[in-house]
């Protein structure tokens, strides 16, 4: 409403449960609505008018009987909220027409009555709210400007107001009656001499949510944001705005969170326009969307930042066309081109500015991630290419979601911030002793392991140390094992390893059952081999342990990593391969070398149980499984990794008496090439021309991997001498290898 309206409505509301302070806090309906007209320019005051309205719910808490006075009897005679409401705006335009008036505004004690339970409960129930509800006044804020003495508006109340300006309360009316009689004398009061008041403080309540980019730069008041947490996975920003129905959430103030594999975690960060927004959000707290309950708690400014703020001017340009519908395009085949991803979507879902509303997700290097963002002008065109979820294109099918400003910021910041081959850091930032420990992963009867099972799918390593509270102390280096589906995705299961067995014991004793989420997290204790077992594939229940499903020679060869050394850490810059889909370090084997060198883990007959652990592990359980850490991964410099690989025998080298091994880099490989690929490619290269022929092993080759879990398409091959090298280079350069044309360049 503009602030020329000349006739107030004065507005009261009771739920049936908590009023007052709490109004809205707990989630109940409304059951009373109560309304008085004032004639702003007369002084005078119109009938009060009283109604009852009947909850989907009759279940009336005893403090709600005790304050209003209503039983469940009344209420069943009463009509629905829709009936009601349609009653009250046609009772009030009838009278302001009477009195020759032409606008009104609704005025209420404290907001909560529009924000915290209008809005919430008609947006639930799909209800359209008159217009009047997007705009009101609040008397508490109106009477401080009037009375700064009196105290701050946030602590007013009724009978504090009545008490400044000395006018005796009403008291013998009916509940909601009595509370909009007194209101009246206040508002009278401050419009009478010698305030002479205009009310002018008009709030609005949004009609949608606004998306918009936000800056990296821009400053964030850490008082306005807040962190929903178990929103279901298909939550869009609307969504989440539809959740908050009745706060002003800030422009493009939703951001919702990816985790690790770039999925959605069932969480949000939310900004709103100001703290007193943010103070109503946090009552909301465990309130439902659908039939799952959102918790809502505290958030920085610069966690939002972290996740929503942007630096690249080509997405500030992509995200700068307002009231857009944004979707995202999941598992695009990398070969594709614009024209692909529109002639997939059709003609009936027709993209903003044809191949300008496409903003495709690359790496730094510029190679495709199989990700892309779309815009649509609108929401029927949205729901056209929804409806495309799953479809093939060319070999694969593509997901689309409803997407936000604030995920294309935060998918762009990941991969773009992604290094081309995944490194630890060499020392002096991670300490020798941690790389000198045994494998953290070793067959074992001690019960120094537990595990969790029935975690929420959305858990995150965080999570878990979170629920593990106190005893995340006890928890050995890199002890955390989350356990996925052969799918990638969470299986509800991960496994701990403890300093010792009494500290294991005692964390399942203090957090069996303990809820996670909304879900009880059952602790179990357990060895080392049980965990084995498990992480191999098989399962672990009361009647004992089954195998795993399949067997050593039914998985292709692991992918090794290679360890530095502790005598290769000070001397050299070489740097520290982890790819994460490797399982763990196995045990290193004594070279023959005095020279730093870097040790392989080939599989010996004594660890063969050992080894199987490890590539079921790699087989069915694509995830890093360590704990996290403050220690950042970075791209090490060509010439040092060329010089830590290329300085060491392969296994298969060290076998046949070759003393030194040259390294030769594959860059550009298809993205699902692997070991076995690699050997067909350089089919005929033999390791020495001068001894018994021996072809290139699965042993020399090393495919390298992001910090997404995902291959490359880069590789390391070591050949048995720089001649050797040279000439793969000189003949095999180039090649095509599915379609890809493969690149070889010699490393020094």
């Amino acid at each position: 409403m503009a602030s020329h309206s000349d006739t107030l409505v004065v507005f009261f509301g009771a739920t049936a449960g908590a009023n007052g302070g709490k109004l809205g806090s707990d989630e109940r309906e409304l059951i009373l609505l109560v309304w008085q007209i004032v004639d702003l320019h007369e002084k005078k005051v119109g009938k009060l008018q009283r109604r009852l309205v009947k909850p989907d719910s009759l279940d009336l808490t005893e403090q709600c009987k005790e304050e209003t006075g209503l039983t469940v009897d009344e209420l069943l005679k009463a009509e629905p909220l829709d009936s009601v409401l349609q009653q009250f705006q046609q009772s009030v335009s009838a009278e302001v027409k009477a009195l020759g008036r032409s606008s009104y505004t609704l005025c209420v004690d404290g907001p909560l009555i529009i924000r915290q339970v209008l809005h919430p409960e008609a947006s639930k129930k799909n209800l359209v709210l008159p217009e009047c509800f997007y705009s009101f006044v609040d008397l508490k804020k109106e009477f401080y400007k009037c009375c700064p003495n009196a105290g701050p508006a946030k602590d007013l109340t009724l009978p504090s107001m009545l008490d400044y300006v000395c006018i005796p309360p009403v008291t013998d009316q009916m509940a909601g009656a009595t509370e909009v009689e007194n209101m009246v004398q206040v508002t009278l009061h401050i419009l009478a001499e010698p305030y002479s008041h205009k009310f002018t403080g008009f709030e609005a309540v949004k009609y949608k949510f606004e998306s918009g980019a936000c800056s990296k730069t821009e400053a964030v008041d850490s008082e306005t944001v807040i962190r929903a947490r178990g929103l279901p996975w298909q939550s869009s920003d609307q969504d989440i705005a539809r959740f908050f129905k009745g706060l002003n959430i800030a422009k493009g103030g939703v951001a919702l969170c990816l985790n690790a594999q770039g999925r959605r975690n069932g969480e949000a960060l939310v900004r709103f326009i100001n703290s007193e927004h943010r103070d109503m959000a946090l009552e909301r707290h465990k309130h439902h969307m659908g039939s799952r309950y959102i918790e809502v708690y505290k958030a920085s400014g610069e966690e939002f930042l972290k996740i929503a703020g942007g630096t690249s001017n080509e997405v500030a340009q992509f995200l700068s066309k307002e009231n857009q519908v944004i979707i995202r395009m999941r598992g695009l085949p990398f070969t594709s081109t614009p024209q692909d991803a529109l002639g997939f979507l059709g003609p009936e879902s027709p993209v903003t500015d044809g191949t300008d509303g496409l903003l495709f997700v690359k790496y730094p290097d510029g190679r495709p991630t199989g990700d892309a963002f779309v815009l649509f002008a609108c929401e029927e065109y949205a729901q056209n290419a929804l409806k495309k979820h799953k479809q093939i294109l060319g070999k694969r099918y593509i997901e689309l979601f409803r997407s936000t400003a604030a995920e294309v910021q935060q998918v762009l910041n990941r991969y773009m911030s992604t290094p081309l081959i995944s490194t630890l850091p060499p020392p002096p930032m991670v300490p020798v002793p941690v790389l000198a420990t045994p494998p953290f992963l070793t067959t074992g009867t001690t019960r120094d392991c537990v595990r969790l099972r029935g975690l929420p799918y959305t858990a995150a390593i965080e999570d878990i140390l979170e629920f593990m509270g106190e005893h995340t102390i006890d928890i050995k280096p890199h002890g955390v094992h989350m356990v996925l589906n052969q799918q990638g995705r969470p299986s509800g299961d991960a496994f701990i390893q403890m300093k010792s067995a009494d500290r294991a014991f005692m964390v399942a004793q203090k957090c069996h059952k303990k809820m996670m989420k909304d879900r009880y997290v059952e602790v179990f204790q357990c060895s080392t081999e049980e965990m084995s077992y498990v992480l191999m594939g098989g399962t672990l229940n009361r009647s004992g342990l089954s195998p795993p499903p399949c067997k050593l020679p039914c998985l292709s060869p692991p992918t090794y990593a290679a360890f530095t050394s502790p005598a290769a850490l000070l001397p050299t810059e070489a740097a520290l391969y982890q790819p994460p889909l490797l399982a763990t370090p196995r045990t290193p084997q004594p070279t023959h070398s005095a020279a730093p060198t870097l040790a392989y883990y080939p599989p010996q007959p004594h660890a063969q149980l050992y080894m199987n652990m490890n590539m079921n592990y790699t087989a069915y359980y694509p995830s890093p499984p360590v704990s996290p850490s403050t220690v950042s991964y970075f791209a090490a410099p060509p010439g040092s990794v060329a010089a830590a690989v290329a300085a060491q025998p392969s296994p298969a080298m060290l076998q046949h008496g070759t003393q030194h091994g040259a390294l030769v880099r594959m860059q550009g490989l298809p993205y699902n090439a692997g070991v076995k690929d690699i050997l067909s490619f350089f089919q005929g290269y033999q390791y020495a021309p001068d001894e018994e022929t021996h072809k290139l092993s699965a042993d020399a080759i090393l495919v390298l991997y992001n910090l997404s879990g995902q291959r490359s398409g880069e590789a390391l091959v070591t050949f048995p001498s720089e001649e050797a090298a040279r000439r793969a280079v000189a003949e095999r350069s180039n090649q095509n290898l599915y379609g890809h044309s493969v690149r070889l360049l010699c490393c020094k």
